[in-house]
């Protein structure tokens, strides 16, 4: 059984491993998102498109950036953390998405998307986390087309 310490020590890994995955969708074109996904990890988007393993979460973001200019702010809300043991915990959280084919200086508006999200994540060998599965569902939505 793990001490109040560890588990928000987990909390915290668990929660840097998601501002920073997000922080790198959104300033560098997600180049680096494929490697927060275990080898056969899986990440649902709000359409129910599934894709599986990090060479399709790359291809993902690689098709994204070849779409032309976008600007994307992924926000993250209400964190819930449930730490299962040492190496596996699930989260909880609310994604807002603002974002808009185009260059800055965008016009602002609502967010595009808000929706639940639930990570599965696992700490794997290397002792980084890493998403065994990534569920995105859609609660409001505008007319703005997401990247599907």
């Amino acid at each position: 059984m793990l001490d109040l310490q560890e588990r928000l020590l987990i909390r915290a890994e668990i929660e840097t491993t998601l501002i920073d995955y997000w922080h790198n969708v959104d300033t560098e074109w997600g180049n680096h998102a494929h490697e927060y996904y275990t080898a056969d990890g899986t990440f649902e988007n709000t359409a129910g498109r599934i894709r599986t393993g990090r060479e399709d979460v790359r291809d993902f973001y690689t098709g994204r950036q070849n779409r032309g200019p976008r600007i994307a702010r992924h926000v993250i809300a209400n964190l819930k953390v449930d730490v299962h043991d040492r190496m596996n915990a699930t989260s909880q959280w609310i994604l807002l998405l603002y974002a808009h084919d185009g260059e800055p200086v965008l016009r602002s508006e609502p967010a595009i998307l808000i929706g639940d999200v639930i990570d599965v994540s696992v700490r794997e060998a290397d002792g980084r986390w890493r998403y065994k599965s990534r569920v995105i569902s859609a609660l409001f939505k505008s007319d703005t087309p997401t990247t599907t």
